[in-house]
């Protein structure tokens, strides 16, 4: 899962860029960049960390020009390195041509193959470059022409921004796996993965781009931009852990907004698997609040925080290392005494992907005096990977895929263990934001193949 934005037609464009992939930074951490133009030549910043210790004062001002795109990197294909940063640049007869993407290309790994045997030379295993390397093969000579014929060889994932000197193309696949949403600020556009960056830089959100759309925006004057249509139609197959995890609570996800949602599934979840005898609602923060607030909403049991999260710990989920997701949790959440003490506490997460985190926080609560611990998750059991860019572990580390809810139980410590069903989660989704969903983590149901 990744971050991008991309704006057009601002003398501040690097530093609007910086507050957009700021106020995206939930979605990647491990590195950032930016790339703008003049319309003439193209200044490039990238370095590995956070948005804010990316990017000084200086590094902004010697971004020049009124267009940008930026990204921020959370490593699903091609791992955590700097060759694998982006926005990467590329340089060939169509000129140069920059590029940001999220999502994840499943048949990557044949293409670079096919690619390295016509002589391609990569410089990193980001499946992105596999774009630009067809990109530099193409006969096309106009970038759009060259754009499309290179994304029909390609399967999976991608919200995508590219830039040259003369335009900004935003395109997002066919399925619309990716969230990728379209705004304006003082009358030129603006895009960016989640409609949070414009609420910080004050630009108006206008729609979403649509599965298989391409977005043509011309620098010399970004109003008159084309709504392309390039792809055959295909059923959209939007990721619904977005509404569950990875979104911003604040932003507009699919025509809902993800707070809303989320308070939903835990209406949901406590009607299905409803917590009898619990004296307490209790939140995993930050991700299960809503949910957990839903809960209480639908089963009348008292909310109340009982969990402390230290907000200097990163996100345990998207940490790539087990031995930091270990001592992480010992770091990150603290249970509140006086609220769970002596009480039947019903704990409401967004997913129970290890067991690892979920496993540690019961035994502290237990230990700060809690008589009972219900476990309840605002998502179906996580039962296969993900290769649409959320980077799930494999399937042999995901407990539900081969223990039944009750050993999961078990296994964590819990005193009862509640799922909210497929059923109810599709359900809650469709019945805002329409049909068409991707739930292959929970169902195993991919819906491209898997090369």
């Amino acid at each position: 899962m990744c971050a991008i934005f991309g704006i057009t037609g601002e003398k501040e464009a690097s530093n609007l860029a910086y507050l957009g992939l700021h106020s995206l930074q939930h979605r990647g951490q491990e590195g950032a960049g930016i790339v703008t133009t003049d319309g003439k030549e193209v200044y490039a910043h990238k370095r590995q960390g956070l948005v804010g210790d990316v990017f000084a004062p200086t590094d902004l001002a010697a971004l020049k020009g009124q267009a940008a795109i930026g990204h921020t990197r959370y490593s699903t294909a091609g791992g955590n390195t700097a060759a694998g940063l982006q926005p990467l640049l590329m340089k060939s007869s169509l000129g140069w041509l920059s590029i940001a993407h999220n999502g994840n290309l499943v048949n990557a790994t044949k293409l670079a193959a096919e690619l390295e045997q016509e002589g391609a030379i990569f410089q990193s295993n980001s499946d992105t470059e596999v774009i630009l390397h067809l990109l530099a093969r193409s006969r096309e000579k106009d970038p759009e022409k060259a754009l499309v014929a290179a994304l029909k060889r390609v399967e999976g994932a991608y919200s995508l921004l590219v830039m040259n000197h003369e335009k900004l193309i935003a395109i997002r696949d066919p399925h619309g796996f990716r969230p990728l949403v379209m705004g304006t600020l003082r009358g030129a556009p603006v895009f960016a993965s989640e409609t949070c960056a414009f609420d910080l830089i004050g630009a108006q959100y206008i729609r979403e781009v649509q599965p298989g759309e391409m977005i043509v925006v011309p620098l010399s004057n970004p109003a008159a931009f084309r709504s392309l249509s390039p792809f055959a139609e295909t059923p959209r197959k939007r990721c619904v852990f977005e509404y569950i995890y990875f979104a911003r609570p604040d932003s507009l996800l699919y025509g809902e907004r993800v707070h809303e949602m989320r308070k939903q599934l835990g209406r949901v979840l406590a009607e299905e698997q409803p917590a009898l005898g619990a004296s307490v609602v209790v939140p995993v923060p930050d991700s299960g609040v809503p949910a957990a607030i839903g809960f209480s909403q639908a089963s009348g049991i008292p909310f109340d925080v009982g969990i402390i999260r230290s907000h200097y710990v990163g996100r345990t989920f998207i940490e790539p290392q087990q031995s930091i997701r270990d001592f992480g949790v010992k770091l990150k959440l603290s249970p509140v005494r006086s609220v769970v003490e002596g009480k039947d506490v019903v704990i409401v997460d967004d997913s129970l992907v290890r067991g690892t985190t979920s496993r540690k926080l019961i035994q502290h609560l237990r230990d700060a005096g809690a008589r009972k611990v219900h476990v309840r998750i605002s998502a179906p059991p996580s039962t296969h990977s993900c290769f649409y860019g959320i980077d799930t572990p494999t399937r042999s580390e995901l407990l539900a895929s081969h223990m039944s809810v009750e050993e999961i139980s078990r296994s964590i410590g819990a005193d009862s263990l509640g799922y909210i069903s497929r059923e109810g989660l599709l359900k809650a989704a469709s019945r805002a934001a329409g049909e068409g969903f991707c739930d292959a983590c929970f169902s195993g149901d991919y819906p491209t193949p898997l090369n």
